[in-house]
């Protein structure tokens, strides 16, 4: 049955950039203009947060896209506040486009008395009224099993085989992908087979978190460039250590492929004074000025692929179409030369 509406897109203040870098591309492929709903979203004197929507969105398949990053506790109840706003206007469908997960790291119990805030979040949303949930990485996959909704989990990987393919198109044959833990074996796995490079890890053990005690390199990357592949990069303590053990352990380069900046703290600086030739994250929470100034920091557009989502959802067709190289190629082919 064909949709006689467009989708409608709301945007919180999280990351304003991106959803009107998204508006636009949903324009291109509709040949329509697609514009951002008018609302304001301001906080009182209280630090308090209120939303108003000055446009009619009755019967209206509604797109809310708010990462709940930095500051997380804000930009989540945003989200919440505006899924309530439209519930209660009676929106036919509210889908969360949550670029980045925030608390996706608080997914299991380490230890004892302490919370899986993640599923908390979770609750939260289908509680304010979200039926439905696009992402991009996040940090640990089950975290799809604590919604009762749909989840769609768009991956970084093939926008950044993409990169490489066009920064690296004549050293291909040079190329070693690495995780930079055990437990993102599956994430830079991924990457390696799309751009067809052997896999290696840095196995570190941590004294307490926030300080890497050892580092050891899994495999051979003598006279190799290595690829850093991670969810996140938050300090940058661990990436920037994993690049040094690399290059002591006979690396030509060291690049990091990273889904998510977020870059806190002196994450910037390190980087800056890195021994890494360039550090790759994508547009899913907003880059600082300080990143968009730094020499080796790159910073890779998502509003192509979270366009494209956001229009295959609304038809209702394929979403996991896009992680295939021949149905992403054309929505980036402006941005990267296919080899």
């Amino acid at each position: 049955m064909p949709q006689l509406n467009e989708p409608k897109l709301i945007a919180g203040n999280a990351n304003r950039p991106l959803s009107e870098a998204i508006a636009r591309r949903m324009s291109m492929h509709r040949g329509v203009n697609v514009g951002l709903v008018d609302a304001r979203v301001e906080r009182f004197n209280d630090g308090e947060i209120f939303v108003e929507v000055f446009e009619n969105v009755r019967g209206e398949d509604m797109f809310i896209i708010q990462p709940t990053s930095n500051p997380a506790n804000d930009n989540l109840m945003e989200l919440v506040i505006m899924c309530d706003a439209l519930r209660r206007s009676s929106a036919s469908r509210i889908t969360a486009v949550i670029p980045y997960f925030g608390y996706a790291r608080q997914d299991r119990r380490t230890k004892a008395r302490t919370p899986i805030t993640a599923k908390l979040v979770a609750n939260m949303m289908v509680s304010a009224g979200v039926e439905r949930v696009l992402t991009m990485d996040l940090h640990a996959a089950q975290i799809q099993g604590f919604f009762d909704i749909p989840v769609d989990n768009l991956y970084a990987s093939p926008v950044f085989a993409l990169d490489v393919a066009n920064m690296f198109r004549d050293r291909m044959n040079q190329l070693m992908v690495v995780s930079p833990d055990v437990g993102g074996v599956a994430r830079a796995r991924e990457l390696a087979k799309r751009i067809n490079a052997p896999l290696s890890i840095v196995d570190k053990r941590r004294e307490k978190p926030g300080e890497v005690a050892e580092m050891t390199v899994i495999g051979e990357v003598k006279d190799k460039i290595c690829l850093i592949v991670d969810d996140m990069c938050d300090t940058a303590g661990t990436l920037c250590k994993a690049a040094e053990v690399l290059l002591e352990n006979g690396a030509t380069e060291v690049h990091s492929y990273i889904s998510h900046g977020v870059m806190s703290g002196p994450a910037v600086e390190r980087v800056t004074n890195s021994v890494m030739k360039s550090l790759v994250i994508t547009d899913t929470i907003q880059p600082t000025e300080a990143i968009l100034a730094a020499p080796n920091i790159r910073v890779v557009p998502t509003a192509p692929i979270f366009a494209q989502a956001i229009l295959n959802i609304w038809h209702g067709t394929s979403v996991s179409s896009l992680f295939e190289a021949e149905t992403l190629t054309p929505i980036y082919e402006n941005l990267y030369i296919p080899n």
